[in-house]
């Protein structure tokens, strides 16, 4: 049995579900242009790039992203 790819297919499926470009503009509210601008700036949420170039982002990684940017109360 080869470890390393049962090791890899693990880190996969650590991942948990994964949003479109589309699902994750829509989520947010915003527009595919926002989004690569806040990629060229790194402020946009961590992606993943799949070979064919299109990207997903896992929705941990979103939940964490959101959480660091929550406005505390005053």
């Amino acid at each position: 049995m080869n470890t390393s790819k049962n090791n890899e297919a693990s880190n996969v499926s650590d991942l948990g579900a994964l949003l479109t470009t589309p699902e994750l503009c829509e989520f947010l509210g915003i527009s595919r242009d926002t989004l690569y601008e806040w990629r060229e700036i790194n402020t946009a949420p961590p992606a993943i790039k799949l070979p064919n170039g299109h990207l997903r982002f896992p929705i941990a990684d979103l939940h964490v992203w959101l959480v660091e940017r929550q406005e505390r109360a005053a």
